[in-house]
């Protein structure tokens, strides 16, 4: 399916380049001279760190780190030779087995972390998430056809996890060889100061301690990777690090360079992509005909009929 799909692109007009790395074996100045637009449109890859005391600790990963590396485990691929620091590659196995796991982050990654720790037969697998925990159903406050954040449970989870809420990471501890040994955490309590304004959370005093004794941690990812392509280009970034575009435009600072999915928005669902590539398109298309008939959220040929 996926061979015929990339048949159907290529007889569209479309031309594939792999292993290329724009920036190292691919010049920028290249592109910006052979094409007349381009549109950044890659991952984030960029960890969330968690600046904590202990943070230095051994048993301490990012979750990329860990679920890349198991992907090519399962594709029977050697993922210790080679090992680029730069692309997130460590030169050590990490493995859950054994060990008592905590997912700090409640999201998609987390989730994976969870089932990859659950298959590597952690010895016990708990989730950590700042947020307080949603609820099953449509409260008033998000009628129907807004987007409900209600409570999701994945295959992940069923497969086995502690889930804990409106909980914060304070420190790692160590033992004497560096090794992580506990996690200090705090609980949350969330407060609406208004309607409209955002929600803030104090620490539950008195509620502080140290769960985890001996383990291995991961979480998320935030943003895409600014050192080599996107600050060779000079485009500029957000308060979060995602390449800043113009929310509807797309169009950077940069003339005729243009940013979708996830390097514009952050980290976030395929479906996202989907439609920002496709509103992206039409962007394009207007930048370099003056129009387009390009179909788009505010713009589709079903419209004229009407």
């Amino acid at each position: 399916m996926i061979d015929r799909r990339i048949a159907l692109l290529q007889e569209e007009g479309i031309t594939f380049k792999c292993h290329s790395n724009v920036g190292k074996n691919v010049k920028i100045s290249d592109l910006m001279r052979q094409f007349d637009a381009i549109v950044l449109s890659g991952g984030s890859t960029v960890p969330r760190d968690l600046p904590v005391p202990g943070r230095e600790l051994k048993g301490v990963h990012f979750a990329m780190d860990f679920l890349k590396q198991n992907n090519k485990r399962v594709a029977g691929k050697d993922f210790l030779v080679n090992a680029d620091i730069e692309s997130n590659i460590l030169s050590e196995e990490l493995l859950a087995t054994g060990k008592n796991v905590v997912v700090i982050g409640g999201g998609d990654t987390g989730s994976d972390c969870v089932g990859t720790s659950n298959r590597h037969k952690a010895a016990s697998v708990t989730q950590f998430e700042l947020l307080p925990m949603p609820p099953k159903d449509r409260t008033d406050i998000m009628p129907w056809p807004t987007y409900p954040m209600l409570l999701k449970t994945t295959t992940s989870h069923e497969e086995g996890a502690q889930r804990h809420w409106s909980i914060a990471t304070k420190q790692f501890i160590g033992d004497d060889q560096g090794n992580l040994k506990a996690l200090k955490v705090v609980d949350l309590e969330w407060t609406t100061p208004a309607p409209g304004q955002p929600a803030k959370f104090t620490e539950v005093a008195g509620s502080e301690r140290d769960p985890l004794r001996t383990g291995f941690v991961g979480y998320g990812i935030c943003a895409p990777q600014q050192a080599g392509l996107l600050e060779e280009l000079g485009v500029e970034f957000d308060n979060r690090g995602n390449v800043k575009a113009e929310e509807g435009k797309y169009a950077t600072n940069v003339a005729k360079v243009f940013a979708a999915g996830d390097m514009r928005r952050g980290q976030s669902l395929v479906v996202w992509a989907i439609s920002e590539g496709r509103e992206c398109a039409r962007k394009v298309d207007e930048y370099l005909m003056g129009s387009s008939m390009l179909e788009s959220k505010e713009s589709s040929i079903l419209m004229s009929f009407q």
